[in-house]
């Protein structure tokens, strides 16, 4: 889809990423993962994750209706947590094997972490998996949430939540780089600092290849 399908919808709206998220650009999920975010900058860590023992999880990239100017709602792990401590994430976690789907999952998830009721909840699209050192194949379930809600935290797993405009976000701008030794080579990833919070690392990772699918 055009921008100038586009033109009577706020670019960064809830209904503007709706259609955004339906008519997607970047080829098929089950191919374009290797072409988005931080696997195009580090190709030789994605072939080695591919070759793990990997477990299927789902996050939830929940864009609140918030007029012209809609939000991303992230959270911050604990510190306590065995993989991912401290760090700003989406919620989300393992699809386990009741969950009928990735949107299952991801909608369940968001309910235990964060107490988000699927009812203000519209799951839209996935974006492509992203493939995760820790062992995770991730599907990111991109979804519209709708006002109304109240959010009680997991205290064993969430220690704050709060939102970002998607405007900020999908500017690339603020999209920053960086990179670490990892296994004696030199690992490659974004980060978007926002206000006092650091996001980068997967949840950077996710929402670089939203910005490259949906605003690019």
């Amino acid at each position: 889809m055009s921008d100038l399908t586009l033109d009577n919808v706020a670019r960064f709206s809830a209904d503007g990423f709706r259609q955004r998220a339906l008519h997607q650009s970047g080829g098929p999920l089950d191919t374009a993962w290797r072409d988005h975010g931080d696997h195009l900058l580090n190709p030789q860590f994605v072939d080695i994750t591919r070759e793990l023992k990997l477990r299927d999880a789902a996050v939830l990239v929940p864009v609140v209706d918030d007029g012209d100017e809609a939000k991303i709602i992230l959270t911050q792990r604990t510190a306590t947590l065995r993989k991912h401590s401290g760090q700003i994430a989406f919620p989300g976690g393992a699809v386990d094997p009741e969950d009928g789907s990735p949107e299952d999952a991801a909608l369940r998830e968001a309910r235990e972490e964060i107490g988000l009721d699927p009812r203000f909840v519209e799951p839209l699209a996935r974006l492509p998996q992203y493939y995760a050192m820790t062992g995770f194949r991730i599907t990111p379930v991109l979804s519209v949430v709708q006002r109304g809600f109240d959010l009680k935290l997991n205290p064993t797993e969430v220690d704050d939540v709060f939102e970002v405009p998607l405007s900020f976000l999908m500017n690339e701008a603020n999209h920053q780089r960086g990179s670490r030794q990892f296994n004696g080579s030199e690992r490659h990833f974004y980060l978007m600092p926002y206000e006092n919070r650091n996001i980068w690392g997967i949840t950077a990772g996710i929402l670089r290849t939203l910005y490259e699918r949906l605003y690019a």
